[in-house]
């Protein structure tokens, strides 16, 4: 039993509540919740002799009064709203504290909420919404395997990098092909992913490519300047996967392995002379992929997309004109060498 008496005598004496709790064994909520109840019964130490610990229990804590009553969420209704853009664990519990106290009930705090909403998670396994919110999260990778392009004038084949862009929320996909990874072809690949998709998502997550990301490690990410400045033209935060984490992007790593059986597999029979005619057949089945229908629920890229598709940031005005940026020195006669 929680010695009452024992922290009455020390509060007199001036001890800290932390230090009450270390001496008689008890939480530091306890003893708050012992002194509030002795200020609103006028007791204070020192108490009558006569005074028995059990009898000022009874005293703090009638038998017949009625203990507070918590309400528990609807960790369902939170789940979905959580699918929602913009919507956090915060903003759902202070609506929660709203209609427990129009409701005349006592809400839980902030750290009970979000504990009993992990259990939730993990019970149900409902995690498929979480940190995928329509609109919010574009990723972007090379795609591990080539396309194939055969040359002209050596008749010999020529590998050919493949961009993709997926949509985190709905699985909705961008796929091109680029005569190579450099700055420029990484540029264009992300505006033609945006003019594509007719929008912009707040978030675009990429791997640590040179030609976006020149610096990450834990106490610093530098985005490349050209990088940033796309971004800063699209109104988006680039916030790139952790490195060797590929779930942070698993959405593109997922689209990746499926593009290229749906895609450059597909075509692996066929020859191309030119990239537009590559990305002309790429289109193709690009369009059949997205409008595959899923395997094990209802509906397919495409038509989740147009459910997305209204929560997309609006294009700017003009697409994105690229700036290459390059350290020269100043010859004596005043002159930069650029492009020789």
């Amino acid at each position: 039993m929680t010695n009452y008496r024992e922290i009455l005598r020390l509060y007199s004496l001036g001890i800290t509540k932390k230090d009450i709790a270390a001496s008689c064994g008890c939480s530091r909520n306890t003893v708050t919740n012992v002194l509030q109840r002795a200020a609103a019964c006028q007791l204070s130490w020192p108490l009558p002799n006569e005074m028995t610990n059990k009898e000022l229990a009874v005293k703090l804590f009638p038998p017949g009064e009625a203990k507070s009553t918590y309400r528990m969420p609807d960790y369902e209704y939170v789940h979905r709203e959580m699918a929602k853009s913009g919507v956090t664990l915060g903003l759902l519990w202070v609506e929660y504290c709203d209609q427990c106290r129009e409701a005349g009930e006592v809400p839980y705090k902030s750290t009970q909420f979000n504990k009993y909403y992990s259990e939730f998670v993990r019970s149900t396994k409902a995690t498929m919404h979480i940190n995928r919110k329509p609109g919010e999260i574009m990723e972007v990778d090379w795609a591990g395997q080539y396309a194939h392009m055969i040359n002209t004038d050596t008749g010999e084949l020529i590998n050919v990098p493949v961009f993709v862009a997926v949509l985190a929320y709905s699985g909705y996909a961008y796929v091109a092909a680029f005569p190579s990874q450099n700055q420029e072809c990484w540029i264009t690949a992300h505006v033609n992913a945006y003019n594509y998709f007719g929008g912009v998502t707040r978030i675009l997550t990429p791997d640590n490519l040179k030609t976006g990301i020149t610096k990450h490690s834990r106490s610093e990410i530098t985005i490349n300047k050209t990088y940033q400045e796309l971004a800063e033209h699209y109104g988006t935060a680039v916030i790139p996967a952790r490195i060797k984490s590929p779930r942070d992007k698993a959405t593109v790593e997922g689209a990746v392995g499926i593009i290229s059986t749906w895609i450059l597999a597909a075509l692996r029979n066929q020859q191309f002379l030119s990239l537009h005619e590559l990305n002309g057949a790429m289109r193709q089945k690009l369009t059949k992929f997205n409008n595959k229908p899923f395997q094990k629920k209802d509906g397919s890229r495409a038509s989740i997309f147009e459910e997305e598709k209204p929560f997309l940031l609006p294009l700017p005005p003009k697409p994105f004109e690229l700036a290459t940026w390059r350290v020269a020195t100043v010859q004596y006669n005043y002159h930069v060498s650029a492009d020789s």
